[in-house]
């Protein structure tokens, strides 16, 4: 699935849905949180020396920031549906099977929009180089991707929903 507008954030629903969560929890919980720190650290006294205040302000700006950068991420949000996964080549919300040819390892990635990667569970950007270099593969292929580290190649061993 190629996206033309550069402004669109293509994600997986569960995605999506981590987003929305993450903003429900700082707009109710975390939001008050922090008006209560600011709430009893103005009942410290002189405010101008008052770093328990300083902090829950500066936390308060962290917080409001961050909600404002989810609220946008939600907006520009497009859903890669189940339908839209091809399980012919590789694109956004596919699983697929490789073999790293140099370690002789099968690794299984699922390639998610920028704001899901996380490399510890194996969900690897859409925009990263390895996520780049497999959008697009077909089963069998084998594809040279340029990483940091020099190069890898990968076999493509199998793509799922």
């Amino acid at each position: 699935m190629n996206r033309a507008d550069n402004n669109e954030l293509v994600m997986t629903q569960e995605g999506l849905d981590a987003l929305k969560a993450e903003l429900h929890e700082l707009r109710t919980k975390t939001r008050y949180e922090v008006a209560e720190r600011i709430k009893v650290a103005r009942g410290y006294g002189d405010l101008s020396e008052n770093s328990e205040y300083d902090e829950a302000k500066e936390q308060q700006g962290f917080v409001e920031g961050k909600i404002a950068e989810i609220e946008e991420k939600v907006k520009r949000a497009v859903v890669v549906s189940d339908e839209d996964i091809s399980t012919d080549d590789v694109s956004v919300g596919s699983y697929v099977k490789v073999l790293d040819i140099e370690y002789d390892e099968e690794i299984e990635y699922k390639i998610v929009g920028s704001s899901e990667s996380d490399l510890l569970q194996n969900k690897l950007s859409n925009q990263s180089p390895v996520g780049m270099g497999l959008l697009g593969a077909k089963v069998n292929d084998t594809v040279t991707i340029e990483v940091p580290d020099g190069k890898v190649s990968y076999k493509v061993l199998s793509i799922r929903r």
